[in-house]
C-alpha cells in the first residue's frame, strides 16, 4: 500500500489570484506538475493517483493541482478562455513554491493548459506530455463535435448526482468494469463537498462561448521536447487532434494506447508510467 495519501499530500498555497489546494509527494531535484481535466469532482488527485508513487519512486517531486473552480481550490466565474486562466494558475503557483521548472503533465483541459503556459513561458517548462488534449480548436475530421463524452459531461454539470457521473465515467474509460466503486465514490465526493463549482462552471462556459482556448498557430513554436499520448477509443476528445499536435509541435512524439478511453493515465498506469518516466529521462 502506498504511503501516499489523499489526506496526507494535501496542502494550500496563496498566489496573486487565488488561493490553490494541491497534493505533493516526492522531493526530487526535478518537479513533474500533473494537471487534470474538466469533468465535474475532477480534482489533481482523482486523475493522478495512479501515478504518483511511481514518479516519486523515479526520483521526482510531483505535485497535483486543483485548478480554480475544482476541487478545494478558490472560486471562480470568468469569461476569459479557460486554458489561458489554468496556465496563468499553474504559473502563479510555481512562483509561490519557488519552483523555476517543471515538466508538465496534462490530461484533456489539463493538456490545453499546459500548452497555455508553454506557448507563453516555454522556459518554465521542461517537457511537456498532452493526452487527449484541448487547445487546437472546435473542429475533426473524424468526429462530429461535441462527442458523446462532452455530452455527458454537461449533464453531469446540470444534473449533478451519482447515475449521471457514473453515465459520463462508463464513456470516460474502454472497460467501465474496470472502474471502482471507491474511485466513483473519490469523484462524487470531490463534486458534492464543492458544489458550487458546478454552476460556476456552467457561467463561464456561457460567458466564453465555450471559448476554452486555440493555440493551434502557436505549436510550431513550442521548442520543448514532448510526448502526445491518447487513447485509441477516446469519446471525449477525437483522436485526429493528436495527429495536429504532431504535425505541428517541431519535437513532439505520438503514442497511442489500444483499449483505451480518454484517461490513459488511470486506464494504463503501469505502461503509462514507464513510457512518461523514460521520456522524461532521456
Amino acid at each position: 500500500m502506498s504511503q501516499y495519501t489523499q489526506e496526507n499530500t494535501s496542502k494550500f498555497v496563496q498566489t496573486k489570484e487565488w488561493k490553490l489546494h494541491y497534493n505533493e509527494a516526492g522531493s526530487g531535484d526535478e518537479v513533474v506538475i500533473m494537471l487534470h481535466g474538466s469533468g465535474a469532482g475532477a480534482t489533481g488527485w482523482a486523475n493522478f493517483h495512479r501515478n504518483v508513487d511511481a514518479f516519486v519512486e523515479a526520483g521526482y517531486r510531483v505535485i497535483l493541482p486543483d485548478y480554480p473552480g475544482w476541487g478545494k481550490s478558490d472560486s471562480i466565474v470568468t469569461g476569459e478562455p479557460r486554458f489561458d486562466v489554468n496556465g496563468r494558475a499553474t504559473l502563479q503557483l510555481m512562483d509561490a513554491l519557488d519552483i523555476d521548472k517543471a515538466h508538465l503533465v496534462g490530461n484533456s483541459m489539463g493538456g490545453g493548459s499546459a500548452l497555455a503556459l508553454t506557448t507563453r513561458h516555454p522556459e518554465r517548462v521542461g517537457k511537456l506530455i498532452l493526452m487527449g488534449a484541448g487547445g487546437v480548436g472546435k473542429t475533426s475530421i473524424f468526429t462530429p463535435l461535441p462527442m458523446e463524452g462532452i455530452k455527458l459531461l454537461f449533464d453531469v454539470y446540470k444534473n449533478p448526482s451519482i447515475e449521471s457521473l457514473r453515465r459520463m465515467l462508463d464513456v470516460f474509460v474502454y472497460d467501465p468494469s474496470a472502474l471502482t466503486d471507491e474511485l466513483i465514490e473519490l469523484r462524487y465526493k470531490a463534486m458534492m463537498e464543492n458544489a458550487h463549482h458546478l454552476p460556476n462552471f456552467l457561467k463561464s462556459v456561457e460567458m466564453s462561448q465555450f471559448n476554452l482556448g486555440d493555440y493551434t498557430n502557436e505549436l510550431p513554436k513550442i521548442p520543448n521536447k514532448t510526448l502526445i499520448t491518447w487513447g485509441r477509443d477516446d469519446r471525449f476528445v477525437p483522436i485526429d487532434w493528436s495527429l495536429k499536435f504532431l504535425n505541428m509541435i517541431p519535437n513532439s512524439t505520438l503514442h497511442v494506447f489500444s483499449q483505451c478511453g480518454h484517461w490513459a493515465q488511470w486506464e494504463h498506469a503501469e505502461p503509462f508510467n514507464r513510457l512518461v518516466i523514460d521520456f522524461i529521462k532521456h
